[in-house]
This record gives structure tokens, sequence and C-alpha cells, in this order.
């Protein structure tokens, strides 16, 4: 487990691959992963539950921003997904399954499960069978208690994180529910630091990782207060 956490904040964190914007590199695709790689970055990616019970690839619950579809990802099969290209690419919205295979061990990843209501366990239950049948260094994290549950339910060997963000006494004291579940790394909202449970978790050993750093000065301050960040929107290299 203390190898797979080094893994996590080794290199700086692409936010849904290295995009640029969805002008050309769309978030979340193949073209986004292998820009990551090229620069040596890790990748943090989005899935959703599909009609047919596979962890797709994608962001967003409804699939309007960014295909010619409409309508929630879990409405349709990995079939139809497979056939619809994101934005103006020929990129598709592909199974984690898919992508695990195409990073193939390159970079570390970090994978975010969005919420799914009552599908949630199906969710987890997809993401764990993926991540051990892959190799390489990776993660699993999430906004939502019921996932991060859920996936201590499928026993993943992989480190577990919980996403958070919020400085009040009521957000600090849910995401210390968290750790009832076991919780090995956070991901926090670069504008949230620094804040009591970050500081107690960082006490404790978690790693912590920013979300989402899109400048130098955000960079910076996420390095005062963490152990990496996920970024966007600009190069972390060339603004050392």
């Amino acid at each position: 487990m203390q190898s797979a956490l080094a893994d996590l904040i080794k290199n700086p964190i692409a936010h849904r691959g290295l995009h640029d914007g969805n002008n050309a590199i769309y978030e979340n695709t193949r073209c986004a992963f292998q820009a990551a790689i090229d620069h040596g970055f890790g990748i943090e990616l989005d899935v959703q539950i599909s009609a047919d019970g596979e962890a797709i690839v994608f962001h967003d619950e409804m699939l309007d921003r960014l295909t010619t579809l409409s309508g929630p990802v879990a409405d349709q099969t990995t079939a139809t997904l497979a056939s619809t290209n994101i934005g103006s690419s020929a990129n598709k919205a592909e199974t984690l399954k898919e992508i695990l295979k195409f990073v193939d061990n390159r970079v570390p990843v970090v994978i975010e499960l969005k919420e799914n209501g009552a599908r949630n366990e199906q969710l987890a239950r997809d993401v764990a069978r993926c991540v051990r049948e892959y190799s390489g260094p990776v993660s699993v994290m999430s906004f939502s208690h019921d996932l991060i549950f859920q996936l201590r339910q499928q026993s993943v060997s992989c480190p577990v994180g919980l996403t958070a963000e919020g400085i009040g006494s009521l957000a600090l004291d849910e995401h210390r529910a968290a750790l009832d579940h076991g919780i090995d790394f956070i991901s926090y909202h670069i504008h949230a630091l620094p804040n009591a449970f970050v500081s107690d978790m960082r006490s404790l050993g978690k790693p912590i990782i920013t979300w989402t750093v899109r400048n130098t000065e955000q960079a910076r301050h996420s390095a005062a207060h963490a152990d990496q960040m996920t970024f966007e929107g600009f190069d972390p290299e060339k603004e050392k």
C-alpha cells in the first residue's frame, strides 16, 4: 500500500487527462491520456455506469455537453457509447477496462467514481474488477461515502480516497465520518486549504492531493498544504 501511495503523489496529475479545454484534445479521452503520458504526468479520470453494467470513462451524468446523444450515460449501452464521438474528435466514451489497457502501466491512474444512486454497488463492482485485472499503479476515490463503502465491500487492494471540499464544521465532520470506511488518501479542493480536517489527515500520514489547480499561484498554495496536485489548463513543469 505504501508503494501505491508513493506512486499516487510522485508527479502532478492531469485532470481528466492533459486536454486543451475541449478544443481539439477532449477530456477523458485517449488523446488526453496519451498527452499526459507523453509528459510523464499522472492521469485523473472519471467513471459512470453504462446500461449494461460497465464502468465508462466519462465525467458528466448526462451526455449532452460532449456528444450528439442526450440523456444519462446510464441509459446507453457500451456498444452505443463506443460508436459515439466525443465532441469533434474521433475519440469515443470507452470502458475503464479499455482505457487501463491503453495506459498500460505507463503512469499512475486515479479513478473518480461518480454518484450513480441505486447503481453505486454495480459501478463499484465493475471498477473493482478492472482494478484487480490491472497491474499498473492505480487508486480509486469518490465524493460519495456510499461508493467508498461499496469499494471496500469489493475488497479492492489499491488505495481508496475521499474527494472533498468545504471548510465549515458540518462539512469537516462529514468528511471525518469517511474514516469509518478506511480511506487511504484525500483529494481536496484547492480553495478550501488549509483546514483542520486536512491537517489532521496529514498528521495521520494520509497523502493529500488537490483539485483543481489552474495556475502557478495555486500550485504554490497546493505545495504548501498538500503532497501533490491535480491540475488543468497550464503546464506545471514550464511554470516552476
